[in-house]
């Protein structure tokens, strides 16, 4: 039997759906992935966008506009000539940190009480998310 590829998941994610984030590990966006002359350049590092989607029992979530790949659709009745759909894949989430839009900055977050709700706090600029 294979191992699971998975070493840990995390217990509570940091990280809700509608949430703003920053991609904080990866390729870069300014190293190019070989060295082939006017190739486009690759990575996600750095990007920010909306989480879409949170897979809390594997651990990921789908941000939008990071992880993008092509997948190819045969024709059918509806498509007589098939096509190339580009979707976004799921992405670990301790690759992405809250993004506070005040300070234009990832940022961690710490929790308080206020009026008997626990409310996130931004630890860069100490506004709510």
């Amino acid at each position: 039997m294979a191992k699971p590829r998975i070493k840990s998941i995390p217990k509570k994610l940091h990280v809700k759906t509608g949430d703003t984030v920053v991609v904080i590990s990866g390729r870069s966006k300014d190293l190019p992935r070989n060295d082939k002359a006017g190739q486009d350049q690759t990575g996600d590092k750095g990007k920010v966008g909306k989480v879409l989607k949170v897979f809390p029992k594997t651990g990921k979530i789908v941000v939008e506009g990071v992880n993008i790949q092509k997948r190819h659709v045969k024709p059918n009745a509806n498509n007589p000539q098939g096509t190339v759909v580009e979707k976004e894949m799921p992405i670990f989430s301790s690759k992405v940190m809250l993004w506070d839009e005040k300070a234009k900055k990832g940022t961690r977050v710490r929790y308080e009480v206020r009026d008997n709700k626990k409310v996130r706090i931004s630890v860069v600029s100490g506004n709510e998310i």
